[in-house]
């Protein structure tokens, strides 16, 4: 069983961090710092990041034990370093693994930009395509694709089927979707027109994938 010191530890530092912002938010050396951050990853708090010539990063959730997979778990696995997303509130997945094509359908419904930068790596990971055809309907496809064509500027990313693309294209009579609301871009204006969708995303967001 976790010592409820431990626990609340964990709670005090959810999110991400380095040995330095654990230091400050403790009140304790850096040394004692790494100790600690130790300790918490051996109970399954702490995912790290970087090391070597990059800096480290430490993703700390005091839900790291309660099971299951959550649709963040999936999205930090793919994400650039320093773009990982741990929320106070963790959505499990018990009995299956959750998809690449459910994280970003999750990720783009979450109303998060942070999210939505983090998940737009798992383009590269998308290989059913049917099922997220299943998944995204209506203007939430026209999201998709406007998302895949920001990522293709970034990175390279698993082709898109030329179905998947068409059965997306918007009608004369479509209004434009927001990903999250009344936010649009300075960068992408071109997709946006295509899609109809107002992307909430502009270049400077996307530093870490340039690095």
């Amino acid at each position: 069983m976790v010592k409820a010191s431990l626990l609340e530890t964990a709670r005090k530092l959810e999110g991400m961090g380095t040995a330095e912002s654990v230091s400050r938010t403790i009140g304790i050396s850096q040394k004692k710092a790494i100790e600690l951050i130790h300790r918490l990853r051996k109970k399954g708090f702490v995912r790290t990041e970087g090391g070597g010539k990059q800096k480290r990063f430490y993703y700390i959730s005091r839900q790291g034990l309660s099971g299951g997979t959550s649709y963040y778990n999936v999205i930090n696995k793919h994400a650039p370093i320093g773009t990982g997303v741990w929320p106070l509130q963790d959505y499990k997945v018990h009995g299956r693994k959750v998809t690449e094509e459910e994280a970003l359908i999750f990720a783009i419904k979450s109303n998060s930009i942070r999210t939505i930068i983090a998940a737009l790596s798992l383009f590269k990971h998308i290989t059913n395509w049917a099922l997220l055809s299943r998944l995204a309907k209506g203007e939430l496809k026209r999201e998709v694709c406007a998302l895949y064509d920001v990522a293709k500027k970034i990175m390279r990313v698993r082709r898109m089927p030329k179905r998947f693309k068409e059965s997306a294209i918007p009608r004369k009579e479509d209004k434009y979707a927001y990903i999250v609301s009344k936010m649009g871009s300075d960068d992408f204006g071109k997709i946006e027109t295509a899609w109809k969708v107002r992307i909430p995303l502009n270049m400077a967001d996307l530093e870490e994938y340039r690095r």
